[in-house]
């Protein structure tokens, strides 16, 4: 058996990003949602320890996960960019549509990409929705990225933007936290629907391709079972309540 390089492994995400992830109010500093816990059922029965830290905002962890001051990213989209500093591993934990999201009464004809030029958007800065819309967008579409999604929201409800780009599984669950989930509605048709998955940064000292194999092997295992959308299930919940 193959050496494990390291035996514990410093890890962070997108902090805004509920039931995935987001900021642990009862451990500051830390990360809790279904994907901190799918990847603790992936590697402690490894005997990998894994810390989920809450570092700052999604365009300070891909930063960081470039230097290789973090060695994994929990939950990444695949452009060409983050190809050049991140290792993917196989499968998607999951697929996530994401969805044009307006103010109830403030809906707007939309089938394809074009529909949105002339309107304002707004989303997380450094958010990636797939690379072929990125590259529409940044070449068609005035998009404002922001620190926070509760400020795009913010902005559509008091009409500074015309919609907001968000996923639908994490825009349902932000929106309800916020207490405005009857205010917002997405359109039908999604923007995108992209595969979420986990990372290693290749400047990590502990990422091996033994290691990679070992921790896909499990996450094969675990997404083919159904646990992803259990703990999917579980951790809306969690959110939900905490509200």
């Amino acid at each position: 058996m193959p050496e494990i390089p390291c035996n514990t492994l410093t890890v962070s995400g997108n902090p805004e990003y509920p039931p995935l992830l987001w900021r642990d109010e009862q451990h500051p500093g830390y990360l809790i949602g279904a994907v901190p816990a799918l990847l603790r059922e992936i590697t402690e029965p490894l005997g990998i320890y894994v810390e989920v830290k809450d570092i700052g905002s999604w365009a300070r962890v891909q930063h960081l996960a470039r230097q290789g001051e973090i060695d994994m990213v929990a939950g990444a989209f695949i452009t060409s960019e983050r190809i050049g500093y991140m290792d993917y591993l196989l499968p998607p934990i999951t697929h996530l549509p994401t969805a044009v999201w307006v103010p109830k009464g403030r809906e707007f004809v939309y089938r394809h990409w074009p529909d949105l030029a002339g309107k304002r958007g707004s989303t997380l800065i450094n958010n990636s929705f797939g690379q072929n819309f990125d590259r529409y967008a940044e070449q068609n579409l005035r998009i404002e990225g922001v620190r926070s999604i509760e400020q795009s929201f913010q902005m559509a409800k008091v009409g500074r933007v015309d919609y907001v780009l968000y996923e639908v599984l994490q825009g349902e669950v932000k929106l309800q936290y916020m207490g405005i989930a009857d205010e917002f509605v997405p359109l039908q048709t999604p923007v995108s629907r992209e595969g979420l998955f986990l990372t290693f940064s290749k400047a990590s000292p502990c990422n091996s391709f033994e290691l990679r194999e070992r921790i896909a092997e499990r996450l094969y295992e675990l997404v083919n079972s159904g646990r992803v959308d259990e703990l999917i299930r579980r951790y809306k919940a969690r959110y939900s309540a905490s509200s």
